[in-house]
């Protein structure tokens, strides 16, 4: 498979995952309400919402960066895992009611025990150098291409 075929295959994934976002979002929101910490699970709602539009936006940009096939699994990758992980500590937090230690805003009050604040620090703060990668790499793929 080339580069470019690659590319278009990685941007329609993105698109795929960003409406499957949107339509969690539009769930979760119903779900908000009966959650342990009910300003966490705003925050998951939120997020995903946000994650979904940034999705959209860069399965759209996708195919036009200027990655060879390693680099843009690479960024295709880490983007995928970042988003999932920092959603996935979101979530934890508002199902358990915890996170006050990483995410002290949104979860108020709702503080969990040990091993629950250190499985959200440990997926939240995973998500951050994943996320930094990513997001390098597709500022370096938006590069101009020589004639």
């Amino acid at each position: 498979m080339n580069a470019s075929s690659m590319l278009a295959r990685q941007g329609h994934r993105l698109l795929q995952i960003g409406v499957a976002l949107l339509l969690f979002s539009s769930i979760e929101g119903f779900a908000i309400p009966y959650l342990a910490a009910p300003r966490l699970g705003l925050s998951v709602h939120t997020l995903s919402a946000l994650q979904s539009v940034l999705l959209l936006a860069l399965g759209l940009v996708w195919p036009r960066l200027n990655l060879g096939a390693v680099l843009s699994r690479v960024a295709f990758w880490l983007l995928i895992y970042s988003d999932v992980a920092i959603l996935a500590a979101y979530v934890l937090a508002s199902i358990w009611g915890a996170g006050n230690e990483t995410m002290p805003l949104a979860a108020a009050g709702a503080h969990g025990n040990a091993f629950q604040e250190g499985v959200i620090k440990g997926v939240g703060y995973s998500s951050a150098p994943t996320g930094l990668i990513s997001f390098a790499l597709i500022l370096w793929g938006l590069r101009l291409q020589r004639a």
